[in-house]
């Protein structure tokens, strides 16, 4: 005869926050239908806001200043396919079915466990990426403004916290707002050095990295399969982003609508965010070259504040006003990725310890305690520490 099981019941607590679901936003669970009730046209725009972050121009300048242009062009052609094929599928279901990374993971397979350690993971990119996006912020304000690190890093974290509060409803207000603010910016600079100075777009096809011999001018970088290779990994270190996507995708309604501009835009919202990212990394990759032949150290001149700065100087003669406008633009691109990074976040923290302790004070609580890590981390200088390492890669052999 069997041996009798004891069950023992374990009853999760709430708090009365977990009841209005403008600030849970369905952290726990999947999307109900009467909150699926978004455009196409007003989800893809706020998912898209993903985009903005200027860590991609970075990890463009950082790879070409290392690697040179040919070798960084083919990696970031390579590691977007890839990334591209991985997202498909995952948006696919996100949208199908209303619901986030963490229950994705859990009915692919992971398991009750395996979704938990995912969420763990989920959660330490996104409080990692926020630090880091928020330590640029504070380098512009720094560069414009002189105010000092410790308290830029300050504004920089604490100013998202409200935008983040109320969920995606606030979220992808504060998106189509700022949207035509960014994209200007984003492509008028490009038009100004194309017609102005076409030969730095020369010097950048030429560029093989520092401390290698560069190629002839109008001739292109030769390739290095190593160093491809090594600019590729760089690159896939940005795979988790499409989680962030998904936890916007997830309120699309299930079926939506056929027409071709309804799919493009989910496209782009969901696995397509690479095909927005690619330009973005090609355009740190040039101006990190441009700026580094303005006279800028090899050490800043693949900080995004430096390289705006040298871009906006092609827009407007005065060095001021070109400052004042650089600020702007990183304040603003850098906003709109971190609303991103706290939102998606406080949905991994809520579902990593909702399991591990069987309690749920709120996505609000876990956004404050990831937006609390991340500022520890700038504190500590993780954006210091990350420049040293890729300078020391530069100036290896």
């Amino acid at each position: 005869m069997a041996a009798r099981q004891r069950i023992i019941p374990v009853r999760r607590e709430y708090n009365r926050w977990v009841a209005n679901q403008t600030l849970e936003d369905y952290a726990l669970r999947f999307t109900a239908k009467s909150a699926r009730q978004f455009s196409s046209s007003r989800i893809s725009q706020t998912a898209i806001g993903a985009i903005s972050f200027l860590a991609l121009e970075a990890i463009g300048g950082t790879i070409t200043l290392s690697y040179g242009t040919t070798n960084a062009f083919f990696a970031i052609i390579a590691a977007a396919v890839l990334m591209l094929l991985v997202g498909l599928p995952i948006s696919r279901y996100a949208i199908r079915h209303g619901v986030d990374i963490d229950l994705l993971t859990r009915g692919a397979g992971f398991g009750y466990i395996g979704s938990t350690i995912t969420s763990l993971i989920y959660a330490s990119f996104t409080f990692m990426l926020f630090a880091i996006e928020a330590s640029i912020m504070t380098g512009a304000l720094e560069l414009a403004f002189g105010i000092p690190l410790w308290i830029g890093y300050i504004i920089s974290a604490m100013v998202v916290i409200p935008l983040v509060t109320y969920g995606v409803r606030l979220i992808s207000k504060f998106q189509l707002w700022t949207q035509p603010f960014w994209i200007v910016l984003n492509i008028l600079p490009f038009i100004f050095i194309a017609l102005s100075d076409w030969e730095k777009i020369d010097l950048w096809r030429a560029f093989a990295g520092i401390g290698h011999s560069n190629a002839q001018a109008g001739g292109a970088a030769p390739f290095d399969l190593i160093e491809f290779g090594a600019a590729s990994a760089v690159i896939l270190a940005l795979m988790p982003q499409i989680g962030e996507q998904v936890d916007f995708l997830r309120f699309l309604p299930p079926e939506g609508g056929r027409k071709l501009r309804h799919r493009f835009a989910v496209f782009l919202a969901g696995s397509g965010w690479v095909v927005l990212g690619v330009p973005k990394l090609l355009a740190g990759s040039f101006l990190a070259v441009l700026t580094l032949s303005t006279g800028v150290p090899a050490r800043e001149a693949a900080d995004p504040a430096h390289m705006y700065l040298a871009a906006f100087g092609y827009m407007i003669p005065n060095e001021t006003a070109a400052m004042l406008l650089m600020a702007c633009f990183v304040v603003i691109s850098q906003l709109k990725i971190n609303v991103m990074n706290a939102y998606a976040g406080s949905l991994a923290w809520s579902n990593f310890f909702s399991r591990l302790t069987h309690s749920h004070p709120g996505r609000v609580v876990w956004l404050v305690f990831n937006v609390a890590i991340a500022l520890l981390l700038m504190e500590l200088g993780i954006y210091r520490l990350l420049e040293k390492r890729s300078a020391s890669s530069r100036s290896s052999p």
